[in-house]
């Protein structure tokens, strides 16, 4: 898998105004990762790789942390969580999919769950369509086109305190991995 690392410089991005000393709203993180989509030389300079998903870090609104993000074709996230963070993402070219389950899961102290029927959601997001999502959202993202990239952007609020990874095999949901920022920047 390629990753395209942030540079020591990170590319500055249309920000946003949340007012000083105030945390960014799921509003605001909306409009950023809109905003920022709309730049077509902020798109064309992030590396697309045929292989794996690139990556390039951006400088959030209001101290919250944004990514630019190339998906080539069948590539996808898996199940995971964005912990104590909420957030926003936006497909800038091609399309995503995101899988996402409508119901709050226990924070802590489980390894599998027994989802109950009736919670899956599923929603298409052509170029132009994002979404913000509350704290412990589950979901995957994924581009399964099986022969177009698709970039999107996306910004967490605080900035991503850790990842947490499930397996899913039918209803039951396995905890398999807590990431941190380190494994990831």
């Amino acid at each position: 898998m390629s990753v395209s690392s942030p540079s020591a410089t990170s590319p500055t991005s249309p920000s946003a105004s949340p007012a000083a000393g105030s945390a960014p709203t799921q509003a605001e993180l909306l409009d950023f990762v809109r905003r920022t989509a709309a730049d077509a030389e902020l798109l064309a300079a992030l590396p697309l790789d045929p292989e794996g998903r690139t990556w390039v870090r951006l400088d959030g609104p209001g101290g919250s942390e944004a990514w630019l993000i190339g998906w080539p074709p069948g590539t996808g996230t898996g199940w995971h969580d964005h912990a104590e963070s909420v957030g926003a993402f936006l497909t800038a070219s091609g399309e995503l999919k995101e899988n996402a389950l409508a119901v709050r899961l226990p924070t802590d102290g489980w390894q599998t769950l027994e989802l109950t029927a009736g919670v899956d959601r599923e929603r298409r997001l052509p170029a132009g369509q994002g979404r913000a999502f509350g704290h412990h959202h589950v979901h995957e993202v994924l581009n399964d086109s099986p022969d177009r990239h698709a970039i999107s952007v996306h910004a967490y609020y605080p900035p991503l305190p850790r990842i947490r990874r499930y397996s899913r095999s039918g209803q039951v949901l396995r905890l398999e991995q807590v990431e941190r920022p380190e494994d990831w920047q």
